[in-house]
C-alpha cells in the first residue's frame, strides 16, 4: 500500500508524541523535530507509510538516545491487558462461540497503538473492549479463518502492539498451537511488540517466537531477515494483525487474513468502510 497525502498528518503527530516522551530538553525537541521534518520533505509517496515511518522513528531513536522511548508505555498495557486476562478468558469460553469470541477480543485490542491514537487512555480501551462482542463482524470471515486454520500445517502469526498481545494470546489459546509461530519486530519501533513483551505475557511459553529482523511498525519483507522471509515464503497460512501489518502486506500474494481495527480514514477506505469498523479479511488479488 503506497502512501498518501493524509499520511503526512499522523506521521507528524506521531514524532511530536514520541519526542515529547523521548526527550525531557525543549529545545532538544526542537532540534529533533527539524531532523524529522527533514525526513518528511524527502518521503517518496510510492513507498508504504510503514517503510517511511521506519525511518522516522529510526531518526527520533537515535537522535535523542532513547533506543526504546515507549518502552514505559509498553510495560504498563501488558500489565494492564494482564489483569484482565482471567475476565477476558471467561468471556471467551462462556461464549456460544469461542472462536468468534477470541477474533472478537484480538481485533478489538487493536485499539492500543499509541502510533494511531496519541491521546489513548485505559478509560477508551476499556469501553472497546466491553463492546467487542457487539461489534458487527463478518461471520463468513470467520467460518472462512476456521476451515483455513483448519487446512493448514503452518501457521505464522503476526503481532503489532505491546498490551494488544494479551489478546492474541487468548485467540491463539482456541487453535491448534502445535502449528503456530508468532513474531515480534526485530527492534523497538512505537509500542510495537518485541521479545521482551512476548515473554512479559507468556506468549514464549505457548507457542515459538521469532522476531522479522527489522525495526519497522508492520513487516517490509524487503528489509526482514532472511530466516523471517524464508519462515514467512512457506507457511500456509499467515495471520496480520494491525494496520502497520496490512499497509505493508495488502499487496503480497501469500495465505494472509488481516485482522485490525480501521483507526484512519486512508484504512477505512481501503475496506470500503467506515472508521473504527473490526475488519477480519483474507487478503484479494
Amino acid at each position: 500500500m503506497r502512501t498518501y497525502i493524509d499520511c503526512i498528518s499522523c506521521f507528524l503527530k506521531q514524532a511530536q508524541s514520541a519526542v515529547t516522551i523521548a526527550v525531557d530538553d525543549p529545545s532538544r525537541r526542537e532540534q529533533v523535530m527539524g531532523e524529522v521534518l527533514e525526513d518528511v520533505s524527502r518521503m517518496n509517496f510510492d513507498r508504504s507509510t510503514v517503510e517511511i515511518g521506519a525511518e522516522i522513528h529510526r531518526t527520533l531513536r537515535e537522535a535523542s538516545g532513547n533506543p526504546d522511548p515507549y518502552r514505559e508505555i509498553k510495560d504498563r498495557s501488558n500489565r494492564r491487558m494482564l489483569a484482565l486476562y482471567p475476565h477476558f478468558s471467561q468471556q471467551i469460553q462462556s461464549a456460544e462461540d469461542p472462536l468468534e469470541m477470541a477474533v472478537r477480543m484480538a481485533i478489538a485490542a487493536n485499539i492500543i497503538d499509541f502510533g494511531a491514537i496519541q491521546n489513548l487512555d485505559e478509560e477508551t480501551i476499556d469501553n472497546v473492549m466491553s463492546e467487542a462482542s457487539a461489534i458487527p463482524l463478518d461471520r463468513a470471515a470467520v467460518e472462512q479463518l476456521r476451515r483455513e486454520v483448519e487446512r493448514a500445517e503452518t501457521i505464522l502469526y503476526l503481532g503489532d502492539n505491546a498490551g494488544e498481545i494479551v489478546c492474541d494470546r487468548l485467540l491463539i489459546e482456541q487453535l491448534p498451537r502445535e502449528k503456530i509461530t508468532f513474531v515480534v519486530r526485530g527492534n523497538p519501533v512505537l509500542n510495537d511488540v518485541t521479545m521482551v513483551d512476548a515473554e512479559a505475557v507468556g506468549m514464549t511459553k505457548i507457542v515459538p517466537v521469532i522476531d522479522n529482523g527489522f525495526d519497522a511498525p508492520g513487516t517490509v519483507l524487503e528489509f526482514c531477515s532472511p530466516e523471517f522471509r524464508d519462515r514467512f515464503q512457506a507457511a500456509d497460512l499467515i495471520i496480520a494483525k494491525g494496520q502497520g501489518n496490512y499497509e505493508s502486506l495488502s499487496d503480497n500474494q501469500q495465505n494472509i487474513f488481516f485482522l485490525l481495527k480501521a483507526k484512519c480514514p486512508v484504512i477505512a477506505k481501503e475496506f470500503n468502510s467506515s472508521v473504527g469498523v473490526q475488519i477480519l479479511q483474507k487478503v484479494r488479488h
